[in-house]
Parts: C-alpha cells; structure tokens; sequence
C-alpha cells in the first residue's frame, strides 16, 4: 500500500453557509479508515494549525486514518463556553452541526467508518471537542482535548447534557501561559485578547471528572515516563484512570511544558515549550488502538 499523503480541499454546506476543511490521507484504496477531526486553536485555520503542528496528525494519515483539518469561523469555534465572546458566539455558529456534516460527507465519499470517528483539538479548539463530547452522544469513538480544560459548571452552556462515557485523552503543560494547567480564570489581558472569559477547572480535576462521568471511581495510576531527549528540559507523567468495562480517561501532563502540541515541530517560545519527550500522534493512536 502507497503512504504517499494526498491533501484535497472540501466543503460542506450548515445552515446555508459554507464551511470548509483540509482532508489528508493516502491515495490507496482499503476498507473503511478511522476519521480524525482536527479543531485548531484560536487565530487559526485548519492549515495553520497544521503548519504550527508540524504536521504531526498527518502521521495518523500514514497509519491508515483520514485526517480532517477543519477551519473555524473568523479563527474560532463556537464552544461551550458561557463567557465567549469571539465571533463564533456572537454568531451562534453552529459548528456542531459542521462536525456531523464533515462525517457525513466523508463517509460518503470516502469510505470512512462512522463508528471511528475521533475528535481531536488544540485550545479553542480542545474547548470544541468537550462540547462535541457533551452534545453528540455517539458520534464520537474518542477525544483528544490539549491545552484546554473543562470550564467551571457556571461557565459551561453544556452542564445539562446527559451523561455519555467516552474514551479521553488529556494533554496540557504545567507552564502553560494562555490556558492554565491550575485552571482559574484568565488574565485581563488574555481575555482581551482571546474574547473569553469565565473560570475553569483544573486539568487534574478535568480528567476526574471525565473519569467519573465514565463511571470510573477507583483512584488513577501515575507514571513519569523516561525522558527520550535529554536536551529536552520537559518531562511527562501519564496518569490513567481505568475500571473494567468502561472507556480509560487518560491525563499527559508535561512538566515545564507551554501551550503547544507535543511533537518534533516546536511552536514559538511565546507559548512556552514545546515538550519532544512524546509525540502526540504515537499516543492518540496507543490510546485508541488506531
């Protein structure tokens, strides 16, 4: 089988507007792939993020997935959020509505399995993929949420959803500048400038809470993985919540990491470091048996 990578623009149509993305995948035939949808951060596209990521999700392509980069309304998603003010919001987007129709397409035109759909977004866009979680109770096989966290129950539009376990992955640096690894609130600059507001959780207290909603009360595992690059000052802990007979909740944290993606491209030193120690395409596939 060719791993030649082919990237192709499309489009979808969500209430009468038109909506597009960036799919990425290998030109030879096979049974039904996995879909990954991408959700980049605030200020981005599809292709800037994959651009700032290095391309490091294209590597899911290379395994046999299909790899939707999908690009936001004026950089944004409309997430659950209370305190949102971006344009996303203003314009009640209905984002939702274009992560189902992306499916949809998809597996209409190519092939994918609908029952491996997995969602995966970096900030903003880690923002979009918890309400994707909340909202759409069986579109999704699994999540990747990173540099985001779980918004206080006051600042979260998605608090009524019923409850729906999932498996969930969890990556956030403890130095990260823009979405707090202690969580909180944003500084007053911050908020200026990435229209947002409101609290939100830890990403301790994010993860047992994912835990819980998948019905898990036994306490987690910790692990501090072998550093692979020394040069490299982060270091990884995985902490893996698990029960028998329902989806694993699982939290990389990494230490004196940034706001960015874990992979061999680093992001500019403005969002901190950018961790080498794992990449983040080789756990997203471990973790959901890609």
């Amino acid at each position: 089988m060719s791993s030649t990578l082919i990237a192709t623009r499309g489009s979808v149509t969500v209430a009468g507007a038109i909506r597009t993305f960036t799919l990425v995948g290998t030109e030879a035939p096979a049974e039904a792939k996995p879909l990954i949808l991408v959700f980049h951060g605030s200020g981005q596209t599809g292709d800037k993020h994959r651009a700032f990521t290095g391309g490091v999700f294209d590597a899911l392509a290379t395994r046999g997935a299909l790899v939707a980069y999908l690009d936001g309304y004026r950089g944004n998603w409309n997430d659950a959020r209370r305190e949102s003010r971006f344009p996303a919001r203003r314009a009640d987007i209905d984002d939702v509505g274009f992560a189902r129709a992306v499916i949809t397409t998809c597996a209409s035109d190519r092939g994918i399995d609908p029952s491996r759909v997995y969602a995966v977004g970096y900030s903003n866009g880690g923002q979009m993929v918890i309400r994707l979680a909340h909202e759409t109770p069986g579109l999704l096989a699994g999540a990747t949420v990173i540099a985001a966290t779980m918004p206080a129950p006051e600042n979260f539009l998605a608090s009524q959803a019923p409850p729906a376990s999932l498996p969930v992955m969890l990556i956030h640096g403890t130095k990260d500048p823009v979405d707090s690894y202690q969580g909180g609130t944003m500084n007053w600059a911050l908020r200026t400038i990435f229209k947002v507001g409101g609290s939100s959780w830890s990403a301790t207290r994010t993860a047992r809470y994912f835990a819980e909603r998948n019905g898990i009360t036994s306490e987690p595992t910790t692990t501090r993985l072998p550093k692979k690059i020394t040069a490299d000052p982060t270091e990884v802990e995985r902490t893996t919540y698990e029960t028998e007979g329902v989806p694993p909740v699982v939290l990389y944290t990494i230490h004196r990491g940034g706001h960015t993606v874990p992979g061999p491209s680093a992001a500019p030193a403005l969002v901190g470091k950018t961790s080498r120690q794992i990449d983040t395409a080789d756990v997203i596939t471990q973790f959901f048996d890609l």
